[in-house]
């Protein structure tokens, strides 16, 4: 009897090692950092950029769209910079101390990407910076307004 009882337990015991030993080691996939829309994100010091995406009908005029999370106590200027023709173009925004800024929406201050070479649906290098904090270069995706949630974001063409 006792031969019985301890050969259950230990089968048992086996059994529960057996199928849950593998969880062990695994890597938990809610706790991977991931960008959970259609943009990038990227993190800069106290700037935290979200969800940022290039939008436009061509890869010629992209109209960058996205959030910046601020934690400072001071305003910040992040300069934004990308490839025209091999030149270097740069423009700055201004972002509020503790806060959320939006960027590139219709009543928001907007950054147009010309010559950057981007083609829907691929990806553009953009080079964030601010302050003396080391930037980062993000690979941001290109899309058109062909979804309605990003036909707002499009930029006006311009007429000649």
């Amino acid at each position: 009897m006792k031969n019985r009882l301890a050969a259950a337990v230990a089968l048992a015991a086996a059994l529960m090692i057996g199928t849950t030993g593998c969880t062990f080691s695994a890597e938990i996939a809610t706790q991977k950092d991931y960008d959970p829309s259609d943009g990038v994100g990227a993190e800069i010091g106290d700037l935290a950029i979200r969800n940022m995406l290039l939008i436009g009908d061509d890869g010629d005029t992209l109209n960058l769209v996205m959030t910046v999370e601020s934690i400072s106590d001071s305003s910040q200027r992040l300069s934004v910079q990308w490839q025209d023709s091999g030149e270097r173009v740069t423009e700055d925004v201004f972002i509020d101390p503790s806060s959320l800024t939006a960027i590139g929406g219709p009543e928001q201050p907007q950054v147009i990407v010309t010559g950057a070479g981007g083609q829907v649906g691929g990806l553009v290098p953009v080079f964030l910076s601010y302050g003396s904090q080391p930037g980062v270069e993000v690979l941001v995706p290109v899309l058109d307004g062909s979804l309605p949630e990003y036909t707002l974001f499009v930029p006006a063409r311009k007429e000649s």
